[in-house]
């Protein structure tokens, strides 16, 4: 007989939700502006809950990015696992900083987790470089003073422990 946690199908749908957001079709002039919303996801999962969600969900979401994207299976998966090494070393800091000092260091991590994913882009098949590219890395940050108290109601609400 297979046991559920409690909590599990609510991490579930929020996975679920962010990566259907992550391929919702958008306006061209709004889609470089596009929130990286799996890592922000996990990033809180990962602060939330560091004994519940860790690397490997990380991996398992990123090779999802990765099908949904239709990029080489991997890339974003690596960028994901390097953002929550960092995330899970440090939960205990990222939790107890203000909410604007937590969006500082979502970006950062954003930021590191855009540069893994160019970088293998760029080894995998000579991809080029603009400015665009790390635009989410703003948005993403802007998101968080939005997503964190939405994902922190979900988890209360839901008894997510």
């Amino acid at each position: 007989m297979i046991v559920i946690k409690p909590g599990f199908i609510t991490l579930l749908v929020t996975y679920i939700i962010a990566l259907t957001l992550m391929v919702m079709p958008m306006p061209a002039a709004f889609d470089t502006f596009r929130p990286d919303w799996p890592t922000l996801v996990m990033l809180y999962w990962i602060i939330a809950l560091p004994h519940r969600v860790n690397m490997g969900t990380a991996l398992v979401l990123g090779v999802l990015s990765d099908i949904l994207l239709g990029s080489i299976v991997g890339v974003h998966a690596l960028g994901m696992v390097v953002v929550t090494y960092f995330a899970a070393r440090h939960f205990q800091r990222i939790r107890n900083f203000a909410l604007i000092q937590q969006a500082l260091v979502i970006a950062v991590l954003i930021f590191i987790k855009r540069f893994v994913v160019f970088e293998a882009n760029v080894f995998l098949h000579d991809a080029e470089f603009t400015f665009s590219y790390f635009w989410p890395v703003l948005t993403s940050a802007v998101f968080w003073l939005w997503v964190f108290p939405l994902l922190r109601k979900v988890r209360r609400q839901f008894g997510v422990v």
